[in-house]
């Protein structure tokens, strides 16, 4: 039996995984090319949001490896790839405080129910494990909620 045959393609993508207790680790994992949920490609937040415990990450010296996902404090990758909502979307300027020392700040760019669209709703109404945060125009990162210590909103002038 041929095992190419068992396989469903997918395109690497670039990210820096935040592990614990391993530290940084620099590698691709795999998205679908076609999205369950959206037109286009899956994005990272879909694979580590779903119910599977483990992802695949190619390391770029160790090889494939599997992470749990309960490990992982933060994983990052490029803007360019993160599918922008449309709609009424809700843009919460935010710093995160978290357990490793680390402060991030960002902004949350969702679609939130009307009537729920403030910060405090997104981090507890969502049963998302991570959130999606852009800290740069280059960059967005997914927060494992677990290892966030605090959550603050944040003004434009800060």
């Amino acid at each position: 039996m041929d095992k190419d045959a068992l396989k469903i393609p997918k395109k690497l993508t670039s990210v820096r995984a935040w592990v614990h207790p391993d530290g940084l680790v620099v590698g691709d994992i795999f998205v679908h090319f076609q999205s369950s949920r959206h037109e286009g490609e899956e994005e990272p937040a879909e694979i580590l949001n779903n119910a599977d415990p483990f992802f695949a990450l190619r390391g770029r010296s160790e090889g494939l490896r599997f992470y749990n996902k309960h490990a992982v404090v933060r994983l990052e990758y490029d803007a360019a790839l993160a599918r922008l909502e449309t709609g009424h979307v809700s843009r919460l300027l935010t710093r995160l405080y978290l357990m490793d020392g680390s402060c991030l700040e960002g902004m949350i760019q969702e679609v939130l129910p009307p009537g729920n669209a403030r910060l405090y709703d997104y981090i507890n109404i969502f049963e998302q494990r991570f959130i999606r945060i852009f800290l740069s125009g280059q960059t967005v990162a997914l927060i494992n909620k677990a290892y966030i210590v605090r959550v603050e909103e944040r003004d434009e002038a800060s």
